[in-house]
């Protein structure tokens, strides 16, 4: 694994919205930064890391760790409790 790989990889194991933070930065550099045009992935940014932050809380209340679910895992977390929210909305 090159150097590059492994900050990415690191990157992406400590941030769970790297994509979406990456995407929001993309869309700055080709709007000439006017923020108002990068809202909705601005918006996107934000509920990730909501999300995520609230998996995070959950789990250290459940004594599961890693708090942060591992970067192979974040898909089946992510599905358990997209369906909890889904379940008890109804």
């Amino acid at each position: 694994m090159t150097n590059t790989n492994l900050k990415n990889a690191d990157a992406e194991r400590l941030n769970p919205c790297l994509k979406e933070q990456q995407q929001s930065y993309e869309c700055l550099n080709k709007n000439g930064y006017v923020q108002e045009k990068c809202e909705a992935y601005f918006d996107n940014y934000n509920t990730c890391k909501k999300f995520w932050s609230k998996v995070s809380k959950d789990r250290r209340a459940r004594g599961l760790t890693p708090y942060l679910p591992d970067v192979a895992d974040r898909e089946t977390v992510k599905a358990e409790y997209l369906g909890k929210i889904k379940n008890n909305a109804l």
